[in-house]
């Protein structure tokens, strides 16, 4: 595929603006649950993913793995 010039990505810049694509959620092929965090646990994903330069939902994967492995262990 070429190198899109300027002029072409305006263009679809704002033909995306004006039709965005319609998306139906129902049919998604991964469901995730949307969970309210307080302020204090997003201000340190928020930070701890800057500074490891990982996603926030990583972070609380790791997190997660290590409260089950710990669990596991006792």
């Amino acid at each position: 595929m070429g190198t899109m010039t300027e002029e072409e990505a305006f263009a679809l810049d704002e033909y995306y603006t004006n039709n965005p694509p319609k998306v139906d959620p129902s049919k998604a092929r991964i469901r995730i649950p949307m969970v309210r965090i307080d302020e204090t646990t997003a201000e340190y994903l928020a930070e701890k993913a800057k500074a490891t330069r990982r996603k926030p939902e990583e972070i609380l994967s790791v997190l997660v793995r290590e409260k089950i492995a710990q669990y596991n262990a006792t």
